[in-house]
């Protein structure tokens, strides 16, 4: 372990760029390392992994055709499971299995300001108008519960609420059933038994959900009691979240947007 820190620390940045095969090499390492069936890299605990995936974008654009299927099959894994809030937007922390199912219910400034920037970049890079749903939708969590008045964004917020962990995430079939009907809660995974210790976790099962039904489980939900925020503010992940507002603003042409990173900044 000490010499493989150390061997990380004696690299020296300033030299000169690595050359193609260098690059093309590493999409190929990335590519044995891929989950063709579920997306991402390795196996459980899942991670988003956005600077990664960030690289294969670049790579897509200098050519690469292998790239750009690991990213959107990524991000549609992503968008469809649990790890994406389905009812607030957002992401959450990593998923404890390799289906992007059950998340680790934490969400974090720095994962969603990268992931919101790359979900512009690849609604760029492909047209999709399911990335740019998912963006917004990530703009949107972040706007509303994570920014501090004056403009700059908190840290994080907590995986528990009242020391049980995913408490405000999770549904039980009653209650799902009883807001958006059977058909709807089969179509977000959900089932009497339920999925995860006898309750819900949402995903895409495949049907398309009206914006009612989401809109109904978000107003119910504003009645729990909500996971505590950490409400610090730090620059370095804060950098990232103007970046990310600054990007999506100019990609989509949301002045909002650009107002936020700009808000932020200063």
């Amino acid at each position: 372990v000490t010499q493989a820190i150390g061997r990380t620390a004696s690299l020296q940045g300033g030299g000169p760029a690595p050359d193609d095969r260098v690059l093309e090499d590493a999409v190929v390492r990335l590519g044995v390392s891929f989950d063709h069936a579920h997306g991402g890299f390795g196996g459980a605990p899942k991670f988003p992994q956005p600077m990664t995936l960030e690289f294969l974008l670049r790579m897509h654009a200098r050519g690469e055709v292998s790239a750009l299927p690991l990213v959107t099959r990524t991000l549609d894994a992503m968008r469809e499971g649990g790890m994406f809030d389905q009812v607030g937007g957002g992401f959450h922390r990593y998923s404890t299995d390799e289906r992007w199912h059950v998340p680790h219910f934490e969400k974090m400034l720095y994962d969603n300001a990268q992931l919101l920037r790359l979900c512009a970049h690849a609604w760029q890079a492909t047209g999709g108008a399911r990335f740019r749903r998912v963006a917004d939708a990530t703009a949107g969590y972040l706007l509303r519960e994570m920014q501090h008045p004056e403009g700059g964004f908190f840290s994080s917020q907590d995986a528990d609420t009242e020391g049980v962990e995913g408490k405000t995430f999770v549904w039980s079939w009653t209650e799902l059933v009883g807001l958006v009907g059977e058909e709807v809660s089969r179509a977000l995974g959900g089932s009497p038994e339920g999925n995860w210790e006898g309750t819900n976790v949402l995903f895409r099962a495949g049907q398309e959900v009206p914006e009612e039904a989401i809109e109904a489980l978000f107003e119910a939900r504003l009645g729990r009691v909500a996971p505590a925020t950490d409400d610090k503010i730090l620059a370095g992940w804060n950098g990232l979240a103007i970046a990310a507002f600054a990007e999506a603003g100019l990609a989509f042409g949301d002045d909002a947007y650009v107002e936020a990173a700009s808000r932020c900044a200063a």
